[in-house]
């Protein structure tokens, strides 16, 4: 099998994106909410290293996003899987 060159940084959006479809328990005060970690464990501590998410460690089956990772799962979501619209005919 041959060496790939991986662009976890690419990962790491992709992972925070998905992130979107499981966001609950928003806390309008602080604008944070959880989201299910059933992500690879690697791309849930290089979000935490870039202050996205809030320590993933733990036995909760879920992750609290920060409200600039909450934010920033609603941009990538929408970029990465939402058809553009286009004009009605």
């Amino acid at each position: 099998m041959e060496e790939w060159d991986i662009d976890t940084d690419r990962i790491d959006e992709a992972v925070l994106a998905l992130m979107f479809l499981t966001l609950h328990d928003l806390d309008r005060m602080s604008g944070t909410c959880r989201a299910w970690k059933s992500f690879d464990w690697g791309a849930l501590g290089r979000l935490y290293e870039q202050g996205l998410i809030h320590n993933p460690v733990g036995k909760a089956k879920s992750v609290v996003l920060t409200s600039a990772g909450r934010e920033r799962c609603e941009q990538l979501f929408q970029g990465l899987f939402c058809a553009s619209r286009k004009p009605s005919v």
